[in-house]
């Protein structure tokens, strides 16, 4: 009882006396000397303009023989000893039919190559020096291998393919920059779904370039991994809309044109022929490759407010950026799509996405469209056609085209592989991560 009734005059006293230190400290207070540091200065000069100062990724393209790339493109660049430029790079083949879709390989080679100005918004340069390089770009046309070396799987050509690949990976075993990070700092081009398919299995730790992950297992390609880039569109883009009200010059609600007899999940496309019967302002159209048909899908997507993207032999096809490049809204019905550039780009504000099981629902998709309001469509299709040019590839490549996009992309995952090999130089046990912790 003594303690506790002794301690109120003290605490009264350290009360009492409060008032005279915040008077004391405020009359001393500008005469006491406390640096100020910036958070610029706590940066060493070395680390900060590095960080501050935005720079392409180094990249170092290995120089392998045309029968690799360009020999099939250009026949007469086979055995030739030829060094490819900028100057002397042949053109995309403007006859090559359905193969453009997957020539992301040549586009994301000929970047690398331009030695044009752009410096500020490229988002990758060609290094000469492999000591001074981020990333290693294998520029072997694996898709192209596969369209021109025996593409029905049988034919005794497809060994071309196969000997390519095994010349490939040979080649990169020998690489002393492929053996020090085992490959994943390397860059392979592979957006067909049956490229490199003989050998893949061997060069899993890279950076794939995929279309979408509908051939591939987990061990060998991943979201976290590699890189989903956009087919190359087939039809001209719409580059001169100039119309007042797309919502009423665009008289069909909805469009599809194309092969309906698929594997996987494409056999909705089937399906949805009967779905859509009797819909007057539907149009659902089943057709073969063609030149021909190729300009009635682009005038029919023209035409159209949106238009149907069902899964095909695999989740995505070129129809999706058919779609945008003509400004024609997509319709996704897919239940394992992946699409590119999505940290960056928010599909839904100017796609729909229907479940496979919705979709096959008699007026369902059909009854949702129309009860989008004018205004509501304006707004995603203004959005849809503010974003078409992420899906143009071109040369000479352009700010924010899809290579750059790509490049972009390949930086995130080469982060990702500094990240990992910065940690495992300075752990001193195995990586305590993965194991159980309490």
């Amino acid at each position: 009882m003594w303690i506790i009734k002794n301690r109120i005059p003290i605490s009264l006293g350290i009360f009492a006396l409060f008032p005279i230190l915040v008077i004391f400290l405020y009359r001393w207070s500008s005469r006491l000397a406390f640096p100020t540091i910036s958070p610029q200065s706590r940066i060493p000069s070395s680390i900060s303009s590095s960080c501050t100062a935005r720079s392409p990724l180094r990249v170092f393209m290995y120089d392998l023989d045309s029968r690799f790339n360009l020999g099939m493109v250009d026949r007469e660049w086979l055995g030739s000893n030829r060094t490819v430029s900028s100057a002397n790079l042949p053109p995309w083949p403007s006859d090559s039919g359905m193969r453009l879709q997957h020539s992301v390989e040549y586009w994301m080679m000929a970047s690398v190559l331009y030695e044009g100005g752009g410096e500020e918004w490229r988002e990758a340069v060609r290094v000469q020096d492999p000591a001074t390089a981020e990333a290693f770009f294998v520029p072997f046309f694996s898709s192209l291998s596969f369209e021109v070396h025996g593409r029905n799987m049988t034919d005794p050509a497809t060994e071309v393919d196969r000997q390519l690949e095994e010349d490939i990976v040979q080649f990169l075993r020998e690489s002393e920059y492929w053996n020090r990070s085992k490959g994943r700092d390397h860059v392979i081009p592979m957006h067909h779904p049956n490229a490199f398919r003989f050998l893949r299995e061997q060069i899993n730790a890279s950076i794939f370039i995929v279309s979408d992950f509908g051939r591939y297992s987990q061990s060998l390609a991943r979201l976290s991994k590699d890189v989903v880039a956009p087919y190359v569109h087939v039809v001209d883009s719409y580059e001169n809309e100039n119309t007042a009200d797309p919502y009423e010059s665009r008289t069909t609600l909805l469009f599809f044109r194309g092969g309906t007899v698929r594997k996987d999940e494409g056999y909705i496309r089937a399906k949805f022929k009967h779905v859509f019967a009797g819909e007057k302002d539907v149009v659902y159209e089943e057709t073969r490759v063609s030149g021909e048909n190729i300009k009635m899908s682009s005038e029919g997507m023209r035409r159209s407010k949106f238009c149907l993207h069902p899964a095909g032999d695999t989740p995505s096809s070129c129809r999706l950026f058919d779609a945008i490049v003509s400004h024609c809204i997509p319709v996704i019905v897919s239940d394992k799509i992946e699409l590119p550039f999505e940290d960056e780009l928010d599909y839904t504000e100017f796609a729909l996405f229907f479940s496979v099981n919705h979709a096959l629902e008699p007026e369902y998709v059909t009854k949702k469209l129309r009860a989008i309001t004018k205004e509501a469509y304006l707004v995603m299709w203004r959005k849809l056609k503010s974003i078409s040019h992420h899906f143009e590839y071109q040369y000479p490549p352009k700010k924010d085209d899809a290579v750059n996009m790509i490049w972009r992309q390949v930086k995130t995952k080469i982060n990702a592989v500094k990240l990992e090999e910065h940690r495992n130089e300075r752990l001193q046990i195995p990586d305590w991560w993965t194991q159980k912790r309490r």
